[in-house]
């Protein structure tokens, strides 16, 4: 058991952490390396895109082939790709080794808890996936810190050279300690994986490429016009197929349509901010990368404080005015920062936006598990949660193309000012995109007073259309079932 918390719980932080961390390396790589603000954007998003259309689909595989086989698939491609990122010697192959880690964190994150599970006591679960959820948790926190510690203090190949002893080291001790196990088998979705990934590349494709080369080039307006068709043929695709990677029913329910798409709109805002307030404390202000990385830490790091406090208030007044909290208290940091951001604004001018944005985001993430999690059957709470982790994905890399197109429109990086101008505006459409989602998770139905027709458990389970019984359940334990997908 012990063994197999560690392994996995290493994966899920590899994982985990190559989502932010290259945000306060992304100074160094752009002078190093060189490329333009879309270059930057594929960085992060090539990561993000990759990782957030193939998850379900990485989640099938191993059920499909064997689950510690495909870990195992999945943690080589992951570690591999982390040394070609290391090594890359220009921007391109750098934007394409970091879409390879991406597939093989799609196919590794997943399997992490479905094997934790099987090697697992049913009674000494619930502990397991705290700290599993914890150490996940703890990636997100320090990316930026440790991204930037890295960059200054050694060099930015190092936050991919990271990954690499630690994932040979994984390989053996998984080969030899973890279980194989298999799913249902069930049929693999080929064509949804392909329109999905088709129409988002095509999307982020035209959102990033537009400010350079103009919203008329053909490419850009094919890239979104070809995007968009093939989303829409995606969302058919879940409506008729017989065993589609996302079913499109699950939507008509009220709850989990409201709380995945304040999930999108949260991450679209989040994701976008923090790749250029990154840039703005080192470019602008003149932070090394390890005082930005600090700097942050009041956001990324405060859901290590505040969640179990989340936990316990919706568990008393219910997930829906927690979450929507939540994100009201974001989109007023997103906005406080909007209004102080100047090209010498000192630190405590901005820590106020930093906290309540960290607030924010704490009072969000576990209830919005919850709710995920109970407005679907138990037998549909491995596929909700797998379309909610991709979906938060797909909206870090909407974030980061919309909102940096927003700058580059009106800004850009010929001076601190000329930066500043163009991070202001973004700001604050990433307060309004986040605003927005407060508004979507309170269109998600409540729970009724305890005693007007059973428990309050009860009834927030009725009225969300899925059995009692399910309302309580953390993120950990059902996103174990996706594997089984």
């Amino acid at each position: 058991m012990v063994w197999a918390l560690v392994i996995t719980s290493v994966a899920g932080f590899m994982a985990a952490l190559d989502n932010l961390v290259v945000t306060t390396a992304l100074p160094s790589i752009r002078k190093d390396l060189g490329g333009a603000l879309g270059d930057l954007e594929w960085t992060v998003s090539a990561y993000t895109l990759t990782f957030a259309v193939l998850l379900m689909f990485g989640a099938a595989l191993g059920d499909r082939f064997g689950r510690r086989r495909m870990f195992l698939a999945g943690l080589t491609v992951f570690t591999a790709a982390s040394a070609a990122a290391a090594m890359a010697p220009g921007i391109g192959s750098l934007i394409a080794a970091r879409a390879v880690q991406g597939v093989g964190a799609a196919i590794m994150m997943p399997l992490t808890l479905t094997l934790l599970t099987a090697a697992v006591p049913v009674a000494k679960r619930g502990m397991a996936y705290g700290i599993w959820g914890a150490v996940n948790g703890l990636a997100v926190a320090s990316g930026p810190l440790i991204g930037g510690s890295l960059t200054e203090h050694v060099s930015w190949h190092w936050i991919f050279w990271l990954n690499v002893p630690l994932g040979l080291a994984l390989l053996p001790l998984a080969r030899l300690r973890l279980a194989e196990s298999h799913g249902t088998g069930a049929p693999l979705d080929f064509p949804g994986t392909l329109l999905a990934s088709g129409g988002l590349f095509g999307i982020v494709y035209g959102l990033v490429r537009g400010p350079a080369d103009g919203w008329t080039s053909p490419l850009v307006l094919t890239g979104l016009v070809a995007g968009g068709v093939l989303l829409v043929a995606f969302v058919l695709h879940g409506l008729r197929a017989k065993n589609p990677m996302l079913p499109m029913r699950l939507f008509r329910s009220r709850a989990f349509a409201g709380i995945n798409a304040a999930s999108l709109l949260m991450f679209l805002g989040m994701f976008g901010s923090i790749f250029l307030l990154s840039q703005y404390m080192q470019g602008v202000l003149g932070y090394s990368p390890t005082e930005a990385g600090l700097r942050m830490l009041p956001w990324t790091g405060m859901p290590m404080l505040v969640a179990p406090i989340a936990g316990i208030l919706s568990d008393r007044i219910g997930g829906r005015p927690v979450v929507a909290a939540g994100l009201f208290f974001q989109a007023v940091g997103l906005g406080w920062m909007a209004a102080v951001v100047t090209v010498d604004a000192s630190y405590p001018v901005q820590l106020p936006g930093l906290i309540v944005s960290g607030i924010g985001m704490a009072l969000f993430f576990a209830p919005a598990s919850n709710l995920v999690m109970s407005s679907v059957r138990p037998q549909e709470q491995g596929i909700a949660s797998g379309a909610n982790n991709a979906l938060r994905e797909v909206g870090g890399a909407l974030g980061i193309a919309v909102m940096a197109s927003i700058f580059s429109a009106q800004g850009g990086y010929e001076s601190g000012q000329s930066f500043v101008d163009g991070l202001r505006p973004a700001l604050v459409t990433g307060s309004a995109v986040v605003a927005l989602a407060g508004v979507a998770a309170l269109l998600i139905p409540g729970r009724r007073r305890a005693g007007q027709g059973g428990t309050a458990a009860e009834t927030e389970t009725a009225e969300t259309g899925a059995p009692s019984g399910t309302g309580a359940v953390s993120e950990a334990t059902p996103a174990l079932e996706t594997a089984g997908r």
